[in-house]
């Protein structure tokens, strides 16, 4: 065992060290398939026949010229404990079977909330990604809404049960729409927002729209870092228009959120602390490895009343459930990772990380921008949009830079037309880094 993990240590330290220079796109096909061997493989061979299988197709996203999703790489020490986490196998359900994991989740997530200005009485949940934080958190809603109405939703379901009202901004990100699907509201269900030019909600449209229609349980979704522009809705004036409509706001701050984190960006989420529930990623801004996200609940026994399970067979149900704060009972300990990267950069390295994320998305755009090609959006935070003139052409430029293999960004659709997306999350990341992208980006689309 002290060969084989010291042999995969050694083989992802050499391919993380082979990112700076390494061209982003995979170089090659994957060696996975054929038929399953009938005899057992030595643990060493398996690892040999794994690298060699997967090494040509392996994309350099954790390096510092990925801009695609909005993703960053794995911090030094957070990878090192994700590495552990793997190797100590401990199961993160109680504090009964797992007194290390949730230990190492409470104290991160006291941490998490201090950085992002969630009031230090909210639950934390260590879930998978924005996916499952915006389930987590509408679940939540969902309770508490039904229950105020009368109606236990856990026992009985939604046939039969008052109608629920959910208000969102048109620009609100995709996952929300599938987790009201998992939550059994359909998407159809959404009362749309009108977003304003950069979209960020606008109040006023908030307003006209809760107050079009005869009270019922309410359940509104804002945003903390639009998915195109990175626009941060007004949470101090929208969360109030909410709480009047007796509704519950939930705040989706997949990779935003941690502007709170940044004395010059905090005041993008000026308002944070009056929300219901909170959505944030840590495999985003924080760079600790996937999958990493958190589901903030201002209400603790709401969280758990949304979540909770029980059985005869589960040991110690009187302890910590930290299980009663995610939708997975079978978990791994993310917590050690997130404690890890926190540890690492302190509040004033993870404050200069979002800091020098966003300068360098600026600097991204005034390149671009002298360079002749349209930057579409207010960049406020780290996510740039750029146009090359029609759609067919942006594409085309789009897939030469990937082709190109400097760097890696994605392509969006936004208010009609196609951009070019750059988001820049990676710790790894220099002014260097982006120059030579901007370059790699004017010399494709000079092609």
């Amino acid at each position: 065992m002290h060969e084989l993990l010291r042999r995969a240590a050694t083989h992802a330290a050499d391919f993380r060290a082979s990112l700076p220079e390494r061209p982003i796109p995979a170089r090659g096909e994957p060696g996975f398939g054929g038929p399953l061997p009938a005899a057992p493989t030595p643990p060493d061979k398996v690892l040999e026949e794994l690298i060699e299988a997967a090494e040509p197709a392996l994309m350099a996203t954790p390096g510092p010229r990925f801009f695609g999703l909005v993703v960053g790489g794995a911090l030094p020490a957070a990878t090192a404990a994700d590495m552990l986490a793997v190797g100590w196998d401990q199961l993160a359900f109680n504090d009964l079977v797992g007194p290390a994991p949730v230990a190492v989740e409470e104290a991160a997530g006291a941490w998490l909330k201090e950085l992002l200005g969630i009031p230090a009485t909210a639950s934390c949940g260590f879930v998978t990604g924005a996916q499952g934080a915006n389930t987590v958190g509408l679940a939540a809603a969902r309770h508490h809404v039904l229950r105020a109405a009368g109606w236990d939703v856990e026992r009985d379901g939604l046939i039969g049960a008052p109608r629920v009202r959910v208000v969102a901004s048109a620009e609100r990100h995709v996952t929300v729409d599938r987790s009201l699907r998992l939550l059994g509201f359909g998407a159809r269900i959404v009362e749309e927002v009108r977003a304003d030019a950069n979209g960020a909600v606008d109040t006023e449209d908030l307003a006209r729209v809760l107050d079009s229609r005869e009270p019922a349980p309410t359940i509104v979704v804002l945003q903390t870092g639009n998915v195109n522009t990175g626009a941060c809705d007004d949470l101090r004036t929208a969360i109030p228009i909410v709480h009047r409509h007796g509704g519950w706001a939930h705040v989706d701050g997949a990779f935003g959120l941690w502007a709170a984190a940044a004395p010059q960006r905090r005041h993008l989420t000026d308002g944070v602390e009056l929300a219901d529930s909170w959505g944030c990623d840590g495999h985003k801004w924080l760079n600790v490895p996937y999958d990493s996200a958190f589901a903030f609940v201002s209400r603790p026994q709401v969280h758990a009343a949304a979540l909770s399970m029980t059985a005869a067979y589960l040991t110690g149900a009187g302890g910590r459930q930290v299980a009663d704060r995610t939708v997975e009972s079978s978990r791994r300990a993310r917590g050690f990772a997130v404690w890890a990267a926190l540890r690492e950069l302190g509040r004033d390295g993870v404050a200069e990380l979002v800091e020098r994320c966003c300068r360098l998305a600026r600097r991204f755009a005034d390149g671009l921008a002298d360079a002749g090609f349209e930057v579409a959006n207010d960049v406020v935070l780290n996510q740039v949009l750029v146009s090359f003139g029609e759609g067919e052409r942006t594409d085309e430029v789009i897939a030469a830079v990937q082709r190109d293999g400097t760097c890696w960004m994605g392509g969006t659709t936004w208010r009609g037309r196609r951009f070019m997306r750059i988001a820049v999350s990676n710790y790894a990341t220099t002014e260097a880094d982006v120059d030579r992208s901007v370059a790699a980006v004017v010399r494709c689309a000079s092609r």
